[in-house]
């Protein structure tokens, strides 16, 4: 069987086959922290900028660069935000057919959520759960 982390990369991999055992593992790999290699091989499916990442995360650039340049696992809650995001980035995928897609939805204005892109709201819980919120209502068709 497949680790958690490794299901949240997989695009293979629906998103609705992480059941409640494979979030509580993902709750228990926060809690040790994420390495930065499965930090880099997720960050290198979207287009996100180191910026964009020390935004999201809450870190400096330069405390990113560290981690980077040693190798370095993140810290409890940056590791929650990473498997959150990511979490979210697969379901988006899923709903718009691709990466590309999600990107571009991503990264454009969107006049429901309040003339903002969708990933300035990446850097807060409540924004993650706004996204997901407006995914659910794409899935079903349900315009506002």
């Amino acid at each position: 069987m497949k680790s958690p982390l490794s299901l949240v990369l997989d695009p293979q991999v629906p998103y609705g086959t992480i059941d409640d055992n494979g979030l509580i593992e993902l709750a228990n790999s926060a809690r040790q922290g994420i390495d930065y290699k499965f930090f880099e091989l997720f960050a290198s499916l979207i287009p996100f900028s180191f910026r964009d990442w020390s935004s999201i995360l809450h870190l400096s650039e330069r405390t990113l660069q560290r981690h980077q340049k040693q190798k370095k696992a993140f810290e409890a809650l940056q590791s929650e935000k990473i498997l959150e995001v990511a979490l979210l980035y697969k379901r988006g995928v899923e709903i718009f057919g691709s990466n590309t897609n999600m990107n571009a939805w991503l990264d454009t204005e969107n006049l429901v959520m309040g003339k903002v892109r969708p990933k300035s709201l990446l850097e807060s819980s409540f924004g993650i759960r706004r996204i997901n919120d407006e995914l659910t209502r794409i899935e079903h068709g349900v315009l506002s």
